[in-house]
């Protein structure tokens, strides 16, 4: 799967939940929050003042 800016941080964890521990590294640790899991990785990524393009270099590597 390519993930983008609009994938939601619970389709990446369905999905490929492998790539947690790229978020977790990154510092978004409130992955099992039922209101993370509609949030888009570019919302996320706001939030927590992360780049979004490199999370999703990472994610897409």
């Amino acid at each position: 799967m390519n993930f983008n800016k609009d994938t939601r941080i619970g389709e990446v964890l369905e999905k490929a939940p492998e790539k947690a521990e790229i978020l977790l590294d990154a510092g978004m640790h409130c992955l099992g929050c039922p209101a993370s899991q509609m949030e888009t990785l570019q919302e996320a990524c706001d939030v927590h003042g992360i780049d979004v393009e490199e999370i999703l270099e990472k994610l897409n590597a």
